[in-house]
């Protein structure tokens, strides 16, 4: 994997949740089979212009599950570990017991305005709108309930949806920690842990964040993500390095 602009922070690093990404799509690709479970660990930083290999091992292959894990290395050097199940099973009962808050369309919201640069970033590849979120210039170190809801997509990539998009706007609990702060800030992630319910076709993804605290400098979140007919995708928690923006 070639670390392009499009993949890569203001700092030009690796995004975590690209990275994540990367290794769900390399293990779907070997198994054959949908993650159902993922969870990340990210390591060091690969760099703008660095070639990330990503190492896949399938475990154990079982009737309905594979049990997977995944090494992204730049040379000798660890970038992001990852296991996973992969799968599904036929069963006769579902249910959907989470349910998508009532809010405005993606339409009726201004799209968010990044803090600079974001040219060459995947910040520049995003389109989020905050449904509860405030500007840059409304953060001034007042607390917030911890709660950030906002429509999020990849403009390119449209109604095809899957599990390595989902890992991407599951990364961004960080983001959250600033805000349920008041701060202009952010973190850098320890890990993510992605949960696939169900994938349908939708353009936005509705992303409910919930920071539920932050201590000795590590702050803790979880998230869901909604299609645009209230279905529920995924879930996402993570843990990361709170930091002050420079």
């Amino acid at each position: 994997m070639e670390v392009r602009a499009a993949v890569v922070t203001g700092s030009k690093f690796l995004f975590g949740g690209a990275a994540h990404a990367a290794a769900v799509s390399a293990m779907e690709a070997v198994s054959g089979r949908h993650v159902a479970w993922s969870t990340a660990q990210y390591l060091d930083y690969a760099m703008l212009g660095e070639r990330m290999d990503l190492d896949v091992t399938l475990v154990v292959t079982g009737n309905s599950i594979t049990q997977a894990r995944v090494v992204g290395h730049v040379g000798e050097r660890e970038i992001i570990a990852v296991n996973a199940a992969l799968g599904e099973r036929n069963f006769a009962h579902e249910e959907q017991f989470v349910h998508a808050p009532d809010v405005p369309g993606p339409e009726a919201l201004d799209r968010h305005a990044f803090r600079p640069p974001t040219e060459n970033t995947i910040h520049e590849k995003l389109d989020q709108r905050y449904v509860i979120g405030r500007r840059l210039d409304e953060l001034d170190g007042t607390p917030s309930n911890g709660r950030t809801t906002m429509w999020a997509r990849i403009p390119e990539v449209i109604s095809g949806v899957d599990a390595a998009t989902l890992a991407v706007l599951g990364d961004f609990i960080p983001m959250g920690v600033g805000q349920a702060l008041g701060l202009r800030g952010g973190g850098n992630s320890l890990d993510n842990t992605l949960r696939v319910v169900r994938l349908v076709p939708t353009e936005w993804v509705l992303v409910d964040i919930q920071v539920q605290g932050v201590q000795r400098g590590i702050g803790h979140g979880s998230l869901t993500m909604f299609a645009q007919d209230g279905t529920l995708m995924a879930t996402a928690s993570q843990s990361c390095i709170v930091r002050l923006w420079k």
